[in-house]
């Protein structure tokens, strides 16, 4: 019987708590070599934690016309930006709920896997009910400022 550990769960959501991108990585993977690569198709504003600060990233991100906001480290100049997008940013708890929901309620750390493939249709399945539950965690105060 063979072991595997150590994966990594990336996701893009949208404001209203659906599932847009998921990308399955190693443990020992960079979340920011992974970001440029889930988020190729879409377009507009990217909220992120500490973890995705890069200027490469960003500029990369920006010239593809996706905004990359992220708060700023204790070493770093503070910056304006505009209300909408700071109020948002505090609402970045949306993808822990998200994670939350997944592991409690749809067993995604079920950790006694047989099989790689195991491993692999357990995340399918949590992924495919969360997408298909009626209640997910939205924005809702905002749900009429922003664009679909």
């Amino acid at each position: 019987m063979g072991w595997f550990y150590g994966l990594k769960l990336h996701l893009v959501i949208n404001h209203k708590g659906s599932i847009v991108a998921v990308k399955i990585t190693p443990g020992n993977v960079d979340e920011r070599s992974v970001l440029d690569e889930m988020t190729h198709n879409l377009k507009g504003t990217l909220f992120a934690d500490k973890g995705f600060i890069s200027q490469d990233l960003f500029k990369k991100l920006f010239q593809r016309g996706l905004k990359l906001i992220t708060r700023i480290r204790k070493n770093m100049k503070n910056y304006l930006m505009p209300l909408i997008e700071k109020i948002l940013l505090r609402k970045r708890f949306l993808i822990e709920t998200i994670f939350d929901i997944l592991k409690i309620h749809m067993n995604l750390s079920h950790t006694r896997h047989r099989s790689p493939m195991n491993c692999r249709v357990n995340i399918l399945s949590c992924l495919l009910t969360y997408q298909f539950r009626q209640n997910k965690p939205t924005i809702k105060f905002l749900n009429p400022l922003i664009q679909n």
